[in-house]
Order: structure tokens, then C-alpha cells, then sequence
């Protein structure tokens, strides 16, 4: 059965600001509702917790924020991605130079998008993390500069926005769900959406 034929009757919400999400989820034909998601703390995570577990840990926080406003038919999307390099965490630029530091550090190197995702009902809940390995070639700073200063990506994990001007000069290759460094690994949240809800009237 195709998921708009499963979603009769209930309502999908997707809690998120990010434009592009919703571009993607809407791909899937489906109707949704946005909430907003406005927690200060939503971003904050525990320092012992190893870094490809961060973003589940922040889907699963935004989602537990929300869980009140769930009656018996809604569920509820909540997202949050990563750019991991080396051994940290590169996460939304603070400014326009600290945007050029982030994808100085980006610049010629693989690293890691890792996507994590809540599914959450009023009595059940699922959770999932998708990883993308993406390589960038050398970039010069004159490049970086352009970017940043055209594009603003002040909202992006990673200081970029792969399906912008700096993916299609600057990304060499990717192993992965390219949607998954978009934000959203829509793949694998059709068919965990269509699981979740089959399991739901078990």
C-alpha cells in the first residue's frame, strides 16, 4: 500500500524551519502539517555522547518537546543533521568568518552527514540515522568567499548547502543519499513512515 493510501485519516506533522525538508517531504505526494520547533536548548546535547549519536539524540529531544500537542492520529517528524569532520562536530555558522572557517576545514577533506529522525505517535515512537560520506575538492578562498558572501548559509550544518552553487563546484563525490546531506534522507523515512504506521495498528 502506498503511504498517502496509509496516511487516511491521520495527520503528518513535520516539526522543523528548514525549507529544504519540506521541499523533500513534499516530494513523497503526501499532505503535511508544520509546526515549529523554537526550543532554545534544542541544540544542546551531552559532551560524553559520541558524535554520530547527536543527532538522534536532538531528533528525540525536539520530538519528546512536542509530544503534547499529539492526539491519537497525528504523527510527528523531527530531523537534525551533522556535518562530522575528524573528530568533531561542524555545526551552523555564528557569522560570515566563522562560515569561511567551517568549510576552510571542509575544504579538500571527507566528512560525514549524518541525518537522525524521530517518528513519534502518542503511544509509540521510532528512531533512525542515515550517514553520507561526502569528499570536497580543494577549494580556494577567493571560492569560499564568493560563497559565503552570495549564499549566506548561516542555517546549514556545515556552513553549506549541497544543492547550492558550492556542491556543484565544490563536491567531488558522494557515498550515500545525496538527500540525506539536503537534510532529509527521504528513502529511507518513506519507508520507515510506512513501517511505523502498519506497526501502529497492530
Amino acid at each position: 500500500m502506498l503511504l498517502h493510501d496509509l496516511l487516511k485519516g491521520k495527520r503528518l506533522v513535520l516539526a522543523s524551519k528548514s525549507p529544504r525538508r519540506r521541499e523533500l517531504l513534499k516530494g513523497l505526494d503526501v499532505d503535511f502539517d508544520i509546526w515549529d520547533t523554537n526550543h532554545d536548548d534544542e541544540e544542546s546535547y551531552p559532551v560524553n555522547l559520541p558524535l554520530t549519536d547527536v543527532p538522534i539524540y536532538l531528533a528525540k529531544h525536539k520530538a519528546s518537546q512536542l509530544a503534547g500537542k499529539l492526539d491519537t492520529n497525528t504523527i510527528l517528524i523531527t530531523c537534525d543533521t551533522v556535518v562530522i569532520c575528524g573528530n568533531q562536530i561542524l555545526g551552523k555558522p555564528k557569522d560570515a568568518a566563522d562560515a569561511r572557517r567551517i568549510l576552510s576545514i571542509l575544504s579538500n577533506r571527507l566528512h560525514t552527514v549524518v541525518t537522525g529522525v524521530c517518528l513519534k505517535s502518542r503511544n509509540s515512537e521510532r528512531v533512525f540515522a542515515v550517514s553520507t560520506e561526502v569528499s570536497f575538492k580543494r577549494l580556494s578562498m577567493e571560492e569560499i568567499d564568493y560563497y559565503v558572501e552570495k549564499y549566506k548559509p548561516f542555517d546549514k550544518a556545515g556552513a553549506y548547502g549541497v544543492q547550492e552553487w558550492i556542491g556543484y563546484v565544490g563536491v567531488e563525490r558522494i557515498e550515500g543519499s545525496y538527500f540525506n546531506v539536503m537534510g532529509l534522507p527521504i528513502h529511507d523515512l518513506y519507508q520507515q513512515l510506512i513501517s511505523f504506521i502498519n506497526s501502529l495498528s497492530k
